[in-house]
């Protein structure tokens, strides 16, 4: 018998069983929240306070912004009095002419998004700030906004909705 042979098959077979006994999970998703301080979050609608004005722009925006607390952090969102305050407006929405073409007209256009944030933490007023966070998309200007628009600004509330949160509860 080799003994040295059968210690290593035992020694394999109980690092394998102790490993698949053990369950170790990490989740990332960004937040450095102090659960035990931190509970509750209240985030005001964001009415639309641009020149330029589509009413599904609000809706898909708060929809947006409510969510990605929902899903990535375990506050509990609160109408008033929360211990994180989010507020603000949507304050810009704008298309720009990007590319020329050589027969002198638009080529490419270019969509921004530009949203106020308030932020409050009434359990750490030092992180409390207001800023602008923007986002740009641009389309072939052969076609119309509104027959890509939807599906621009979801793009555009997805990419600030990420910064505002980043800016938020990601202090890292």
């Amino acid at each position: 018998m080799d003994w040295t042979r059968i210690n290593r098959g035992v020694g394999l077979l109980l690092l394998i069983l102790t490993l698949s006994s053990c369950a170790i999970e990490y989740k990332f998703n960004g937040a450095s929240i102090d659960y035990t301080q931190t509970k509750t979050i209240q985030i005001d609608p964001f009415p639309i306070r641009s020149t330029y004005v589509w009413a599904p722009m609000q809706s898909i925006f708060n929809n947006k912004l409510t969510d990605i607390y929902a899903q990535q952090t375990k506050l509990r969102q609160v109408k008033r009095g929360g211990d994180l305050v989010v507020a603000g407006e949507i304050t810009g929405f704008d298309q720009y002419n990007k590319g020329v073409g050589s027969d002198g007209y638009s080529q490419q256009v270019q969509l921004k998004m530009t949203v106020n944030v308030r932020f409050t933490n009434n359990k750490n007023h030092t992180q409390d700030f207001e800023r602008q966070f923007s986002a740009t998309t641009e389309y072939p200007a052969t076609q119309q906004l509104m027959s890509v628009q939807e599906e621009l600004v979801t793009q555009m509330t997805k990419d600030i909705t990420d910064q505002i949160f980043n800016a938020t509860v990601a202090n890292w």
